[in-house]
Formats: C-alpha cells, sequence, structure tokens
C-alpha cells in the first residue's frame, strides 16, 4: 500500500541552507547568529492510533552551525505527520535542552496552489491540545512558553520562519530563527 503524505510529501529529502539569522536572548540583550544548516526528511511511514486514526508520519533531524565559526549551536529531531481525514497538520520537536513540543495547524488542500504548500503549526504552555513539555530547570530558568513555526516548501526551495517565545534573564523574549534551503 502507498502512504498519501499528503502535503508533507514535498519535504522528503536533504535540504541545505546558508542563510539562516537566529536572534537569541542573551542576559543583556540579545544575540545575533548568521548561520548554515541541513535538515534530512525521510519517509517514516504510517500509524494507527486507536484503529481509527491514521497517519503519515515523516522523521526529520536538523543540524545548525554558526557561520563565525562552523560550530554546532542547534540540533533538533522530530516528525511530521499528516491526518488527512481530520485536515491536520503536527510538528513534533525535541531539542538535548530537555524541551520537547508537539505543534498542530489545520490543513486544507485549498491552502496550496499546484506549486507551493504553505505549513503553520503553534503550541502553548498548558494548552490540551498542542503543549509544551520541559525539565523543571528550563520551566524555572528558560520556560518555553509559545511555539509557532511557519514553513513553505516550493519545488526544491524551504523556506521557514519560526518563534520560540521565551521567558528568560527575567524577561519574555522572542527567540526566532528563519532560513531559506534548497533541496540536495
Amino acid at each position: 500500500m502507498d502512504i498519501d503524505y499528503g502535503p508533507l510529501a514535498g519535504l522528503l529529502g536533504t535540504w541545505r541552507g546558508d542563510k539562516g539569522l537566529d536572534i537569541s536572548p542573551e542576559p543583556d540583550g540579545s544575540e545575533v547568529s548568521p548561520f548554515y544548516e541541513t535538515i534530512i526528511f525521510e519517509a517514516a511511514g504510517d500509524a494507527t492510533n486507536a484503529e481509527t486514526q491514521n497517519l503519515a508520519v515523516i522523521r526529520y533531524h536538523q543540524a545548525v552551525f554558526r557561520k563565525s565559526n562552523d560550530q554546532q549551536f542547534h540540533d533538533q529531531v522530530g516528525y511530521w505527520m499528516w491526518d488527512a481525514e481530520a485536515g491536520i497538520v503536527m510538528q513534533s520537536i525535541a531539542i538535548p535542552r530537555a524541551v520537547c513540543v508537539l505543534a498542530g495547524g489545520t490543513y486544507a488542500a485549498a491552502d496550496a496552489s499546484a506549486d507551493k504548500v504553505v505549513l503553520e503549526v503553534a503550541a502553548k504552555l498548558g494548552d490540551d491540545q498542542w503543549g509544551i513539555i520541559q525539565s523543571p530547570f528550563m520551566r524555572d530558568n528558560a520556560s518555553t512558553v509559545e511555539f509557532r513555526h511557519r514553513l513553505t516548501i516550493q519545488a526544491d526551495k524551504l523556506s521557514y520562519a519560526e518563534t520560540t517565545f521565551l521567558e528568560i534573564y527575567g524577561r519574555s523574549f522572542d527567540h526566532t530563527d528563519e532560513n531559506i534551503l534548497k533541496r540536495d
């Protein structure tokens, strides 16, 4: 049986981009870091939940490096999932800072032209549908309170903008990342 990955099908492959910009919090303000990255999206098959929900699943790994020193500063793994019957797209995220996110959004075929797909997901701390979980240390010192991710696929070009809303260093901070990538 062929799996219908729906709006996620265009993600499959290895993507590289060197136009990234990360704006992250620092105790006395913010740090702006140009970056390059690789994101690998692989078909992970399908999953059936409670014998009624059918998901098409794509696994991904994202590795991000500062241009200034070629050091990796972000590593992320997770899944993109498509529930065709409900028209829901989901992203699960795990980062090695003891933070996990399950973000979701709706998707309708009318949202896409023949050559462009836009995926938008969001999550909030305490939300009973699309939530955030983090270690006690992160909750108390660098709490993620909201997450938004917009990803656009157009042929062999992938662009994204994401914002992680944080409570850190005694203030609220919008940590943003964006990049444009090309498929290998």
